[in-house]
């Protein structure tokens, strides 16, 4: 069977036509207000504190940029700006973060993922991976020997799961359109 070149073109154009654009400043507030929410809500309202919204802006962006590398440069960024901002050494939010982001990205070129019920199963399955990587890093480049709960990973899952269908909905919106 034999493609024609207009075949691939339309391919391409469709590709292009699903990748959504931001303005500057969405791309700099919304992490940022998403990194100080994870600083300063949980010191006032101790109940959220299993929410981890730097991770959900991270999924979105990379999900919704659907390239690679932006999904890797959001995830360093967001995660070294986390690092930078919290008690935990610098570097470690920052490689995981960084591969949440790539491997969102890689998820967001192959499917579609403008459809809610995907969304929430992308923002469980990642936040179960952005747990379980930190737990490994933890352990093989800090020595520290933090114990893996997967009950407490399951449900907190969900929880953001069902708080990142929300954000996503509002993200949305701050969407360029084409």
């Amino acid at each position: 069977m034999s493609y024609s070149s207009s075949s691939r073109i339309l391919l391409s154009s469709q590709r292009e036509s699903r990748i959504s654009r931001f303005r500057a400043w969405v791309m700099v507030v919304v992490p940022l207000l998403a990194i100080l929410f994870q600083i300063y809500v949980p010191l006032f309202f101790p109940f959220a504190h299993f929410l981890d919204m730097p991770l959900l802006v991270v999924v979105y962006f990379a999900l919704m940029k659907r390239s690679q590398i932006s999904g890797l440069l959001v995830g360093a960024f967001v995660g070294l700006a986390q690092d930078s901002l919290s008690k935990t050494p610098l570097g470690i939010f920052g490689i995981v973060d960084t591969l949440v982001g790539y491997f969102a990205a890689s998820v967001g070129l192959r499917l579609d993922v403008d459809h809610a019920f995907i969304r929430l199963l992308l923002a469980f399955f990642f936040f179960v991976f952005h747990e379980v990587m930190y737990w490994v890093l933890a352990r093989a480049l800090l020595g520290q020997m933090l114990a893996l709960d997967p009950e407490r990973i399951l449900i907190q899952g969900l929880l953001n799961a069902a708080v990142g269908i929300s954000l996503y909905h509002f993200l949305d919106r701050l969407r360029e359109t084409a």
